[in-house]
């Protein structure tokens, strides 16, 4: 099973996230901040980091960055609300898939399937 490590500030959509990936087949671990991911990396094996980029204490860059210092086989996708951001993130993080908000949960599900090569069509 694919596990994911979710990071988003927003209780609402962390939830509404979770929730869609775990009814999709996945394993997911959600945390409220970057700082707050770090730990469940260093403890355990993820297969794909699906942050934030604007959260408090560490933003969703410096978290990628971390993240393929403690584990580089882990994927990483990025969900925003900011435009500008969205060019930071490309810029800073280029093998990072950058989803921007709003989307549809299909959406969501979608792009974790195509960086898994994975063809069958998730439920929602």
């Amino acid at each position: 099973m694919i596990r994911i490590l979710l990071a988003e500030d927003d209780d609402a959509m962390r939830t509404y996230l979770a929730r869609a990936l775990q009814n999709a087949g996945y394993s997911v671990v959600a945390v409220d901040r970057g700082t707050a991911a770090i730990p469940h990396l260093e403890s355990d094996d993820f297969d794909l980091l699906l942050s934030d980029i604007v959260m408090p204490e560490m933003d969703g860059i410096e978290l990628a960055q971390k993240c393929a210092e403690i584990s580089p086989s882990t994927k990483v996708m990025f969900i925003t609300g900011f435009a500008a951001v969205t060019l930071r993130a490309s810029r800073e993080a280029p093998q990072a898939k950058v989803l921007s908000k709003p989307f549809h949960l299909r959406d969501i599900v979608l792009e974790v399937q195509r960086i898994f090569g994975l063809t069958e069509h998730a439920t929602l």
